[in-house]
């Protein structure tokens, strides 16, 4: 054999670090990635993808990110997000910290420059590690080659571990450009795989358990709250036993609406500030009492009122302080709250005076909303539009659609208007009200669920921080279908009083106001997917009709009264 035979048989029985980090998140069980490519992590992409992984390509890192981290919520496995080093890293930030906020499991890999050079000025230089930190519950950064199936399956285990949140892994270039033999990685994956120690999910006490049952039996104004944590633990149908079992009125958080369906008879969403101002007993699970529960305390709620949150993070129960706490996952903690109530049961009945008083609150709300969500206004307002929206959705049947909303005015609407028949089909701005995440969340849920549609509703506003990832649909083909909501600004037309419009740059357009009309359905088109103009009903329902059937990417822009929003949707307090 020649020498030259011996060296191209040698070379091809190496596995570099690209290589070797593929193979050991395919190990793991990682189906999709999300990113941008350059670098140093090109190699590592196509390496992804020759070990089964399917990459996910985006225009820039803060959509990608956005991506991974509902694509964690949605499956229960880290959603990933590769960038390159530098500003790279920093732009992933956004979604590692949207997933840290909201609970979700996530890691962000960035490649970084040569450790060798580090200090000394090298191409996109940043001290990664330190950079991430605030939004990281944990970071690994591979200094040899031999370390990356270890920090691998660590990132992994630990975005899951506890409370779900991001973790960081860190690929030097040098590391990426080691090699080992073929033997010596299998072995390192084997040692890693050994070495992975299985999570811990702590368990509640059953004297616990029995007093969260007697609290509830003996409550005369009982509310279950679920959020998307419940979701996240796939406890929907541990909740639906509960509930039926008891009777007791549900309050779901805006993505926990479809663990249950919104039309459950039921349901306190459309009497919320009667359910949460004068139950005596509320179950809380999964759902953090911050801002979008009023933080538990009254006004909204009653000085009286008892807490039971089950949560699975005790450090979340401590900072809360409720009368009763169950750390735990939500499925597992309500399967034991549901057997103690089946020992002794118990039922609210449809005539208790507390559900009579939902019942119709809740029947009496729908009524006024549905009263003017029935004339047609035109020029759009937001009521017009995101009703026929909610009945093509609600006639696509199930599997039904993945639901991604934001926007000030948008989001809020659709809030009370869109209902959500089945869990995981709503994603929004969440719990830090984060703009920008549509796109993002669009291609998560369109890879998440193939066998769904995904809709978009979403304000101008909102719409432009992504818009330029219609091309991304527009590449992988997917049955995405965004609706903008055209009112040509942040909150509309220009909203500032007659005072306020002075200075030098007074003849300036105000800060919430865009070009009045702008073609948003045309940006679509440049790729080749579907635009449509709607500014009529007739012509609304013609364009959800035809894009919903044909399950291929495209934009509805829905012309909006640029005067019929507010400021701020339901937050002007805080402006």
């Amino acid at each position: 054999m020649a020498e030259s035979d011996c060296k191209t048989h040698d070379s091809q029985t190496l596995v570099d670090g690209n290589l070797l980090a593929a193979k050991s998140f395919a190990a793991a069980g990682i189906t999709h990635m999300f990113g941008v490519v350059g670098i140093p992590v090109t190699s590592f992409a196509n390496r992804a993808v020759s070990m089964g992984i399917r990459f996910l390509a985006f225009h820039n890192e803060q959509s990608a990110g956005y991506a991974a981290s509902a694509y964690g919520y949605l499956t229960g496995k880290p959603g990933l997000l590769l960038t390159v080093s530098g500003p790279g890293c920093v732009h992933g930030l956004a979604g590692l910290s949207n997933a840290a906020v909201n609970a979700w499991p996530m890691v962000l890999i960035s490649g970084s420059c040569d450790q060798a050079d580090f200090g000394r000025g090298d191409f996109q230089e940043l001290d990664q590690v330190a950079a991430v930190r605030p939004f990281s519950k944990f970071s690994a950064k591979a200094t040899d080659i031999s370390q990356i199936p270890n920090c691998v399956f660590k990132v992994l285990d630990q975005a899951l571990s506890g409370r779900p949140g991001g973790c960081y892994l860190d690929l030097p270039t040098d590391v990426l450009h080691q090699t080992v033999s073929q033997s010596e990685a299998e072995s390192l994956l084997a040692a890693a795989e050994k070495s992975r120690a299985k999570p811990q999910i702590p368990s509640v006490e059953s004297s616990l358990i029995e007093k969260a049952v007697s609290l509830l039996r003996h409550a005369e104004r009982p509310l279950i709250v679920f959020g998307k944590g419940a979701a996240f633990a796939r406890a929907e149908n541990s909740i639906k036993r509960l509930v039926e079992s008891t009777g007791i009125p549900f309050l779901p958080t805006p993505m926990g609406k479809g663990l249950l369906p919104d039309t459950d008879e039921l349901a306190a969403t459309a009497a919320r500030s009667l359910a949460i101002g004068k139950c005596d007993v509320a179950l809380v699970v999964g759902a953090r009492l911050n801002w979008l529960l009023h933080f538990g305390e009254p006004p909204k709620w009653s000085k009286d009122v008892k807490f039971i949150l089950v949560d699975v993070c005790e450090e979340e129960i401590q900072l809360r302080k409720p009368c009763l706490g169950l750390a735990g996952d939500a499925k597992q903690v309500l399967d034991m709250i549901n057997l103690e109530i089946k020992d002794d049961p118990f039922c609210l009945g449809k005539s208790h005076p507390w559900v009579e008083a939902i019942s119709k609150k809740a029947r009496d709300n729908v009524s006024r909303m549905e009263a003017q969500l029935a004339k047609d206004v035109v020029p759009f307002n937001f009521l017009t539009p995101m009703r026929i929206i909610r009945d093509a959705i609600l006639g696509v049947g199930s599997p039904a659609p993945i639901l991604v909303s934001e926007g000030a005015n948008t989001m809020d609407v659709g809030r009370s208007v869109l209902i959500q028949t089945e869990p995981r089909t709503r994603l929004d701005a969440g719990t830090w009200g984060t703009m920008g995440v549509g796109l993002g969340y669009c291609i998560a849920a369109a890879v998440a669920s193939p066998d769904r549609l995904v809709v978009a509703v979403e304000g101008d506003s909102g719409f432009g921080f992504s818009a330029m990832e219609v091309e991304t649909l527009v590449r992988y083909q997917l049955p995405v279908v965004v609706i903008v909501f055209n009112n040509g600004g942040v909150y509309g037309g220009d909203r500032r009083n007659p005072e306020e419009v002075t200075g030098p740059y007074k003849h300036d357009p105000a800060p919430t106001s865009f070009v009045p009309g702008a073609a948003y359905h045309v940006l679509i088109e440049a790729f080749g997917g579907k635009g449509y103009l709607v500014g009529t009903p007739d012509e609304l329902k013609s364009a959800l009709a035809e894009s919903f059937s044909s399950r291929k990417p495209a934009v509805i822009n829905v012309t909006i009264d640029p005067y019929a929003g507010a400021e701020s949707g339901r937050m002007q307090h805080k402006n």
